[in-house]
Protein backbone atom coordinates (compact mmCIF):
# COMPACT_ATOMS: atom_id res chain seq x y z
CA UNK A 1 0.00 0.00 0.00
CA UNK A 2 1.16 3.24 -1.01
CA UNK A 3 3.21 5.55 1.97
CA UNK A 4 1.12 8.49 3.07
CA UNK A 5 3.51 11.60 3.08
CA UNK A 6 1.83 13.62 6.24
CA UNK A 7 5.16 16.03 6.69
CA UNK A 8 4.63 18.92 4.21
CA UNK A 9 6.06 21.71 6.77
CA UNK A 10 9.73 19.89 6.40
CA UNK A 11 9.26 20.13 2.56
CA UNK A 12 6.94 19.59 0.16
CA UNK A 13 7.06 16.90 -2.91
CA UNK A 14 7.94 18.79 -6.30
CA UNK A 15 4.52 19.64 -8.49
CA UNK A 16 4.17 18.06 -11.61
CA UNK A 17 3.41 20.87 -13.16
CA UNK A 18 6.51 22.87 -11.53
CA UNK A 19 9.02 19.96 -13.13
CA UNK A 20 7.66 20.57 -16.75
CA UNK A 21 8.45 24.14 -16.44
CA UNK A 22 11.78 23.14 -15.16
CA UNK A 23 13.19 20.59 -17.30
CA UNK A 24 14.27 22.86 -20.02
CA UNK A 25 16.54 24.75 -18.38
CA UNK A 26 18.37 21.03 -17.17
CA UNK A 27 19.10 20.63 -20.49
CA UNK A 28 18.98 23.33 -23.63
CA UNK A 29 18.19 26.26 -21.97
CA UNK A 30 21.19 25.94 -19.50
CA UNK A 31 23.15 29.74 -20.26
CA UNK A 32 24.14 31.76 -16.89
CA UNK A 33 21.64 34.26 -16.72
CA UNK A 34 24.70 36.49 -15.76
CA UNK A 35 26.32 36.21 -19.39
CA UNK A 36 25.20 39.43 -21.42
CA UNK A 37 26.46 38.86 -24.67
CA UNK A 38 25.01 35.78 -26.08
CA UNK A 39 20.98 34.39 -26.51
CA UNK A 40 21.36 31.40 -24.14
CA UNK A 41 22.22 33.93 -20.97
CA UNK A 42 19.84 36.18 -22.38
CA UNK A 43 17.04 33.35 -22.38
CA UNK A 44 18.03 32.63 -18.69
CA UNK A 45 17.88 35.60 -17.39
CA UNK A 46 14.37 36.38 -18.86
CA UNK A 47 13.47 33.16 -17.09
CA UNK A 48 15.04 34.03 -13.74
CA UNK A 49 12.91 37.89 -14.34
CA UNK A 50 9.74 35.84 -15.45
CA UNK A 51 10.03 33.73 -12.28
CA UNK A 52 10.97 36.98 -10.01
CA UNK A 53 7.38 38.70 -11.00
CA UNK A 54 5.57 35.29 -10.31
CA UNK A 55 6.89 35.73 -6.94
CA UNK A 56 6.59 39.10 -6.71
CA UNK A 57 2.69 38.96 -7.21
CA UNK A 58 2.00 36.23 -4.97
CA UNK A 59 3.19 38.96 -2.21
CA UNK A 60 1.60 41.70 -3.73
CA UNK A 61 5.18 43.62 -4.22
CA UNK A 62 7.29 45.01 -6.90
CA UNK A 63 9.70 42.62 -8.97
CA UNK A 64 12.37 44.67 -8.14
CA UNK A 65 12.31 44.04 -4.73
CA UNK A 66 12.89 40.48 -4.67
CA UNK A 67 16.34 39.14 -4.27
CA UNK A 68 17.15 35.50 -5.04
CA UNK A 69 19.11 33.30 -2.39
CA UNK A 70 19.14 29.84 -1.48
CA UNK A 71 16.72 29.76 0.23
CA UNK A 72 14.95 30.64 3.54
CA UNK A 73 17.54 30.33 5.93
CA UNK A 74 20.24 32.23 3.99
CA UNK A 75 17.55 35.17 3.56
CA UNK A 76 16.88 34.80 6.99
CA UNK A 77 20.53 35.50 7.69
CA UNK A 78 20.70 38.54 4.71
CA UNK A 79 17.36 40.06 6.26
CA UNK A 80 18.63 40.00 10.03
CA UNK A 81 22.35 40.56 9.69
CA UNK A 82 22.36 43.07 6.90
CA UNK A 83 20.09 45.52 8.58
CA UNK A 84 22.26 45.03 11.99
CA UNK A 85 25.52 45.68 10.12
CA UNK A 86 23.94 48.47 7.73
CA UNK A 87 22.17 50.25 10.76
CA UNK A 88 24.77 49.37 13.76
CA UNK A 89 25.73 53.53 14.29
CA UNK A 90 21.53 53.68 14.49
CA UNK A 91 20.49 51.48 17.20
CA UNK A 92 22.19 47.70 18.44
CA UNK A 93 19.02 46.29 19.48
CA UNK A 94 16.38 43.70 18.08
CA UNK A 95 13.40 42.17 18.92
CA UNK A 96 12.06 38.53 18.22
CA UNK A 97 10.15 35.60 19.71
CA UNK A 98 11.14 32.52 21.32
CA UNK A 99 9.71 30.20 19.28
CA UNK A 100 11.58 31.44 15.80
CA UNK A 101 12.96 29.25 13.37
CA UNK A 102 16.89 28.19 14.36
CA UNK A 103 17.46 30.34 11.13
CA UNK A 104 16.52 33.67 13.29
CA UNK A 105 17.30 32.60 16.51
CA UNK A 106 20.61 31.53 15.52
CA UNK A 107 21.62 34.40 13.82
CA UNK A 108 20.12 36.46 16.48
CA UNK A 109 22.71 34.40 19.22
CA UNK A 110 25.30 35.35 16.54
CA UNK A 111 24.67 39.16 16.82
CA UNK A 112 24.35 38.93 20.29
CA UNK A 113 28.29 37.95 20.55
CA UNK A 114 29.02 40.83 18.60
CA UNK A 115 27.50 43.37 20.40
CA UNK A 116 24.19 43.13 19.87
CA UNK A 117 21.06 43.05 22.06
CA UNK A 118 18.37 40.92 21.44
CA UNK A 119 14.85 40.52 23.14
CA UNK A 120 13.23 36.86 23.06
CA UNK A 121 9.34 38.25 23.10
CA UNK A 122 7.56 35.37 25.26
CA UNK A 123 4.61 33.56 23.55
CA UNK A 124 0.87 32.36 25.26
CA UNK A 125 -0.47 29.01 25.81
CA UNK A 126 -1.73 29.69 21.63
CA UNK A 127 1.89 30.61 20.57
CA UNK A 128 1.38 34.20 19.83
CA UNK A 129 2.94 36.90 20.93
CA UNK A 130 1.53 40.08 23.11
CA UNK A 131 1.58 42.99 21.29
CA UNK A 132 1.24 45.49 24.18
CA UNK A 133 4.92 43.68 24.96
CA UNK A 134 6.17 43.99 21.45
CA UNK A 135 5.17 48.31 22.26
CA UNK A 136 7.10 47.88 25.27
CA UNK A 137 10.54 46.41 24.27
CA UNK A 138 10.92 48.62 21.53
CA UNK A 139 13.48 51.34 22.31
CA UNK A 140 15.01 54.16 21.15
CA UNK A 141 18.11 51.76 20.02
CA UNK A 142 15.55 48.84 18.55
CA UNK A 143 16.39 48.78 14.71
CA UNK A 144 15.16 45.86 13.86
CA UNK A 145 11.49 43.32 14.74
CA UNK A 146 11.76 40.08 13.10
CA UNK A 147 8.67 37.91 13.85
CA UNK A 148 7.82 34.86 11.84
CA UNK A 149 4.31 35.02 9.95
CA UNK A 150 3.43 31.18 11.02
CA UNK A 151 5.06 28.38 13.05
CA UNK A 152 6.31 25.76 11.82
CA UNK A 153 5.84 23.10 14.88
CA UNK A 154 2.73 23.89 16.13
CA UNK A 155 0.99 26.64 13.12
CA UNK A 156 0.08 29.53 14.87
CA UNK A 157 -0.26 32.51 12.86
CA UNK A 158 1.34 36.10 14.24
CA UNK A 159 -0.99 39.41 14.00
CA UNK A 160 1.38 40.17 11.16
CA UNK A 161 -0.45 43.61 10.19
CA UNK A 162 -0.87 44.65 13.90
CA UNK A 163 2.85 43.93 14.31
CA UNK A 164 3.62 46.06 10.97
CA UNK A 165 1.92 48.67 12.29
CA UNK A 166 3.25 49.30 15.53
CA UNK A 167 6.83 48.63 13.84
CA UNK A 168 6.25 51.59 11.49
CA UNK A 169 4.66 53.90 13.94
CA UNK A 170 8.35 53.46 15.85
CA UNK A 171 10.61 53.65 12.76
CA UNK A 172 11.59 50.24 13.50
CA UNK A 173 12.19 47.92 10.40
CA UNK A 174 9.85 44.33 10.37
CA UNK A 175 11.49 40.99 8.96
CA UNK A 176 9.15 37.89 8.91
CA UNK A 177 10.34 34.64 8.52
CA UNK A 178 7.26 33.31 5.97
CA UNK A 179 8.25 30.06 5.26
CA UNK A 180 5.50 28.46 6.56
CA UNK A 181 3.14 31.09 5.43
CA UNK A 182 4.09 31.70 1.61
CA UNK A 183 1.65 30.42 -0.78
CA UNK A 184 -0.48 29.07 1.98
CA UNK A 185 -2.38 31.98 3.43
CA UNK A 186 -2.30 35.53 2.56
CA UNK A 187 0.60 37.64 2.21
CA UNK A 188 0.26 41.02 1.47
CA UNK A 189 3.80 42.99 1.98
CA UNK A 190 3.79 45.98 -0.59
CA UNK A 191 1.76 48.63 -1.75
CA UNK A 192 1.01 46.91 -5.05
CA UNK A 193 -1.52 45.14 -2.64
CA UNK A 194 -5.28 45.56 -2.06
CA UNK A 195 -4.43 45.85 1.26
CA UNK A 196 -2.73 50.14 1.87
CA UNK A 197 1.03 49.43 1.83
CA UNK A 198 0.25 45.77 3.20
CA UNK A 199 0.99 44.39 5.85
CA UNK A 200 4.05 47.26 6.98
CA UNK A 201 6.80 44.29 6.65
CA UNK A 202 9.94 45.66 5.29
CA UNK A 203 11.71 42.28 5.02
CA UNK A 204 10.60 38.90 4.15
CA UNK A 205 11.86 35.39 3.46
CA UNK A 206 10.72 32.43 1.74
CA UNK A 207 11.78 29.22 0.26
CA UNK A 208 10.61 27.08 -2.46
CA UNK A 209 10.80 23.61 -1.28
CA UNK A 210 8.05 24.68 1.20
CA UNK A 211 5.18 25.42 -1.51
CA UNK A 212 6.07 22.35 -3.49
CA UNK A 213 9.11 23.51 -5.69
CA UNK A 214 12.15 22.58 -6.06
CA UNK A 215 15.11 23.09 -3.20
CA UNK A 216 17.72 25.02 -3.82
CA UNK A 217 15.81 28.49 -4.28
CA UNK A 218 14.38 31.02 -1.22
CA UNK A 219 13.80 34.91 -1.78
CA UNK A 220 14.06 38.00 0.49
CA UNK A 221 11.58 40.49 -0.17
CA UNK A 222 13.34 43.68 -0.06
CA UNK A 223 10.94 47.12 0.55
CA UNK A 224 12.07 49.60 -1.83
CA UNK A 225 10.23 53.16 -0.36
CA UNK A 226 8.54 53.83 2.45
CA UNK A 227 10.69 53.78 3.75
CA UNK A 228 13.74 52.28 1.91
CA UNK A 229 15.50 49.18 3.29
CA UNK A 230 19.10 48.98 2.49
CA UNK A 231 21.07 46.67 3.82
CA UNK A 232 24.66 45.12 3.71
CA UNK A 233 25.82 42.11 1.89
CA UNK A 234 26.56 38.60 3.43
CA UNK A 235 28.65 37.19 0.18
CA UNK A 236 30.55 38.78 -1.95
CA UNK A 237 32.14 38.17 -5.87
CA UNK A 238 30.25 39.41 -8.55
CA UNK A 239 28.13 41.91 -7.64
CA UNK A 240 24.79 39.56 -8.31
CA UNK A 241 21.03 40.48 -7.30
CA UNK A 242 22.05 44.43 -6.99
CA UNK A 243 25.52 43.60 -5.32
CA UNK A 244 23.08 41.61 -2.06
CA UNK A 245 23.78 38.30 -3.04
CA UNK A 246 26.39 37.55 -4.94
CA UNK A 247 26.89 34.20 -7.27
CA UNK A 248 25.88 32.43 -10.09
CA UNK A 249 21.79 31.86 -10.08
CA UNK A 250 20.20 28.79 -10.20
CA UNK A 251 18.00 29.30 -12.92
CA UNK A 252 15.96 26.03 -13.05
CA UNK A 253 15.29 25.93 -8.94
CA UNK A 254 14.15 29.82 -9.31
CA UNK A 255 11.95 28.86 -12.39
CA UNK A 256 10.90 26.43 -10.65
CA UNK A 257 10.40 28.47 -7.43
CA UNK A 258 8.20 31.27 -10.20
CA UNK A 259 5.90 28.50 -11.40
CA UNK A 260 5.15 27.43 -7.90
CA UNK A 261 4.35 30.63 -6.83
CA UNK A 262 1.98 31.43 -9.59
CA UNK A 263 0.29 27.73 -9.00
CA UNK A 264 -0.20 28.79 -5.16
CA UNK A 265 -1.86 32.12 -5.58
CA UNK A 266 -4.69 30.59 -8.12
CA UNK A 267 -5.31 27.82 -5.67
CA UNK A 268 -4.70 29.40 -2.07
CA UNK A 269 -8.41 30.24 -1.06
CA UNK A 270 -9.58 26.69 -1.95
CA UNK A 271 -6.72 24.91 -0.72
CA UNK A 272 -6.63 26.30 2.28
CA UNK A 273 -10.42 25.36 2.90
CA UNK A 274 -9.87 21.92 1.42
CA UNK A 275 -6.84 21.43 3.86
CA UNK A 276 -8.72 22.52 7.31
CA UNK A 277 -11.41 20.58 6.51
CA UNK A 278 -9.02 17.41 6.43
CA UNK A 279 -6.76 18.76 9.20
CA UNK A 280 -10.06 18.89 11.16
CA UNK A 281 -11.26 15.53 10.55
CA UNK A 282 -7.83 14.06 11.21
CA UNK A 283 -8.03 15.58 14.38
CA UNK A 284 -12.07 14.73 15.18
CA UNK A 285 -11.16 11.40 14.22
CA UNK A 286 -8.40 10.56 16.68
CA UNK A 287 -10.60 12.58 19.58
CA UNK A 288 -13.06 10.36 18.84
CA UNK A 289 -10.94 7.34 19.28
CA UNK A 290 -8.75 7.97 21.74
CA UNK A 291 -8.33 9.32 24.91
CA UNK A 292 -5.54 11.51 26.50
CA UNK A 293 -4.43 13.65 23.56
CA UNK A 294 -3.58 17.18 23.10
CA UNK A 295 -4.39 19.68 20.17
CA UNK A 296 -0.88 21.71 20.63
CA UNK A 297 -1.40 25.49 19.35
CA UNK A 298 -4.46 27.39 18.74
CA UNK A 299 -7.61 25.64 19.50
CA UNK A 300 -9.48 24.17 16.47
CA UNK A 301 -12.25 26.88 16.43
CA UNK A 302 -13.57 29.93 18.62
CA UNK A 303 -10.66 31.66 19.61
CA UNK A 304 -9.25 34.36 17.98
CA UNK A 305 -5.70 32.87 17.63
CA UNK A 306 -5.12 32.07 13.98
CA UNK A 307 -3.68 28.53 12.86
CA UNK A 308 -2.35 27.50 9.58
CA UNK A 309 -5.28 25.23 7.48
CA UNK A 310 -2.25 21.91 7.32
CA UNK A 311 -1.16 22.19 10.47
CA UNK A 312 -2.00 19.78 13.35
CA UNK A 313 0.94 19.26 16.80
CA UNK A 314 -0.84 16.70 18.67
CA UNK A 315 0.47 14.56 22.26
CA UNK A 316 -0.79 11.29 22.74
CA UNK A 317 -0.38 10.86 26.48
CA UNK A 318 1.81 7.39 27.51
CA UNK A 319 3.17 7.08 24.20
CA UNK A 320 6.71 7.85 23.12
CA UNK A 321 6.73 9.48 19.82
CA UNK A 322 9.54 8.19 18.72
CA UNK A 323 8.05 4.54 19.70
CA UNK A 324 4.93 5.44 17.58
CA UNK A 325 6.74 6.56 14.70
CA UNK A 326 8.91 4.00 14.70
CA UNK A 327 5.53 1.82 14.24
CA UNK A 328 4.22 3.77 11.15
CA UNK A 329 6.42 3.01 8.25
CA UNK A 330 3.88 4.09 6.17
CA UNK A 331 3.13 7.40 7.47
CA UNK A 332 6.03 10.36 7.24
CA UNK A 333 5.24 12.57 10.05
CA UNK A 334 7.44 14.80 12.55
CA UNK A 335 8.36 15.07 16.18
CA UNK A 336 9.25 18.42 15.59
CA UNK A 337 10.78 20.72 13.17
CA UNK A 338 12.91 19.02 10.62
CA UNK A 339 15.51 21.27 10.73
CA UNK A 340 16.30 20.99 14.31
CA UNK A 341 15.48 17.16 14.66
CA UNK A 342 18.86 15.96 14.84
CA UNK A 343 19.15 18.42 17.94
CA UNK A 344 18.54 16.20 21.35
CA UNK A 345 16.06 17.95 23.51
CA UNK A 346 12.28 18.99 23.88
CA UNK A 347 11.34 21.27 21.26
CA UNK A 348 11.89 24.63 22.36
CA UNK A 349 8.78 25.92 20.79
CA UNK A 350 6.66 23.08 23.03
CA UNK A 351 8.66 24.58 25.95
CA UNK A 352 7.62 28.08 24.97
CA UNK A 353 4.12 27.29 25.25
CA UNK A 354 4.88 26.14 28.98
CA UNK A 355 4.35 22.47 27.94
CA UNK A 356 5.83 19.45 29.82
CA UNK A 357 8.18 17.35 28.91
CA UNK A 358 6.19 14.45 29.39
CA UNK A 359 3.51 15.75 26.89
CA UNK A 360 6.58 17.55 24.35
CA UNK A 361 7.94 13.31 24.18
CA UNK A 362 4.84 12.19 23.39
CA UNK A 363 3.71 15.20 20.50
CA UNK A 364 3.56 14.17 16.79
CA UNK A 365 3.22 16.87 13.83
CA UNK A 366 0.74 16.21 11.26
CA UNK A 367 1.55 18.64 8.23
CA UNK A 368 -0.94 18.17 5.34
CA UNK A 369 -0.57 18.92 2.16
CA UNK A 370 -1.75 19.20 -1.76
CA UNK A 371 -1.42 15.78 -2.35
CA UNK A 372 -3.20 14.33 0.17
CA UNK A 373 -6.76 12.65 0.01
CA UNK A 374 -9.68 12.22 2.76
CA UNK A 375 -8.89 8.61 1.70
CA UNK A 376 -5.51 8.93 3.39
CA UNK A 377 -6.79 10.79 6.40
CA UNK A 378 -8.96 8.06 7.05
CA UNK A 379 -6.36 5.26 6.91
CA UNK A 380 -3.65 7.77 9.10
CA UNK A 381 -6.77 8.06 11.78
CA UNK A 382 -7.52 4.39 12.15
CA UNK A 383 -3.47 3.31 11.78
CA UNK A 384 -2.41 5.97 14.45
CA UNK A 385 -5.40 4.77 16.62
CA UNK A 386 -5.03 1.36 16.57
CA UNK A 387 -0.64 1.92 17.02
CA UNK A 388 -1.04 3.93 19.99
CA UNK A 389 -3.62 1.70 21.67
CA UNK A 390 -1.33 -0.82 21.13
CA UNK A 391 1.62 1.33 22.86
CA UNK A 392 -0.67 1.80 25.67
CA UNK A 393 -1.32 -2.09 26.07
CA UNK A 394 -5.20 -1.05 25.57
CA UNK A 395 -5.70 -3.96 22.67
CA UNK A 396 -3.94 -6.49 24.95
CA UNK A 397 -5.70 -5.81 27.84
CA UNK A 398 -9.13 -5.75 26.04
CA UNK A 399 -8.30 -9.23 24.27
CA UNK A 400 -7.55 -10.51 27.71
CA UNK A 401 -10.76 -9.83 29.14
CA UNK A 402 -12.67 -11.08 26.27
CA UNK A 403 -10.67 -14.79 26.59
CA UNK A 404 -11.65 -14.25 30.79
Amino acid sequence: MKAIYLDNNATTPLDPRVLDVMLPYLAEHFGNAASKSHRFGWIAEEAVEKAREQAAQLIGVTAEEVIWTSGATESCNLAIKGIAHRYHEKGRHIVTQVTEHRAVLDTCKHLEDQGFRVTYLPVDVYGQIDLDRLQDAMTEDTILVSIMSANNEIGTVQPIAEIGKLCKDRGVFFHTDATQAFGKIPLSAGQRSEVADGMGIDLLSASGHKMYGPKGAGILYLRRKNPRVLIEANIHGGGHERGLRSGTLNVPAIVGFGAAAEICMKQMEGEAQRLGRLRDKLFSGLEARLEDIVLHGPPPRGHAAQRLPNTANISFRHVESESLMSMLEDIAVSSGSACTSATPGPSHVLKALGIGDELIYSSIRFSLGRFNTEEEIERTIERIAETVRSLRGEIGAERRATTT
